[in-house]
């Protein structure tokens, strides 16, 4: 079982000029290069490795750390491993205004927390509220937090009820053997 209370580093995936990277591609995640990889530690190496800026952020990554994006995260193909590689490196939260469709509902059945943020997630971004290293506080169920580096709170969506029942059952197939049991 997950938890529901969250507190971790945050990497701000930003361009060159700094601002939030959209529309970050399921092969920008993990590459197709990689896709004969079937052991879970060696994925967690390739996450954002076709990312231009990026590439280096498995070697920096720890366990707990959240990973804050710009829109429509996710974008692209179905790919598992695309959602694997953060579960490898142990990632705790992805925080973007908007996911991918097939993204989302990938990593709600792995039990990958992510939250939604729409307008908030880009504004802390673009202000320089919300930097790499900064330290987030936050509250899944509620989608309340606070950046203890800054001592400044913010909201973001809640998880829905489901999304909570399968990351509180630690995964779909999980939550699926509790509800028949």
């Amino acid at each position: 079982m997950k938890a529901m209370n969250i507190t971790g580093r945050i990497w701000v995936l930003t361009d060159s000029r700094g601002r939030l990277i959209e529309d970050i591609d399921t092969d920008q995640i993990y590459h197709n290069a990689f896709l004969h990889i079937t052991d879970l530690e060696e994925m967690g190496r390739h996450a954002l490795g076709n990312l231009e800026g990026w590439k280096d952020f498995s070697s920096k990554v720890k366990a707990g750390d959240i990973v804050v994006a710009g829109r429509n995260f996710g974008a692209g193909s179905s790919r598992q491993q695309a959602v694997d590689c953060f579960l490898a490196l142990k990632v705790a939260l992805i925080i973007a205004p908007s996911f991918g469709a097939i993204y989302f509902r990938n990593a709600v059945n792995s039990a990958l927390p992510l939250l939604r943020g729409e307008g908030t997630v880009s504004k802390l971004a673009e202000k320089k509220e919300w930097r790499s290293g900064d330290v987030l506080n936050i509250d899944l169920g509620s989608g309340k937090g606070v950046n203890q580096t800054r001592r400044k709170e913010f909201q973001l969506e809640p998880m829905s009820r489901v999304q909570k029942d399968i990351l509180e059952a630690g995964g779909l197939f999980a939550y699926g053997r509790k509800i028949i049991e």
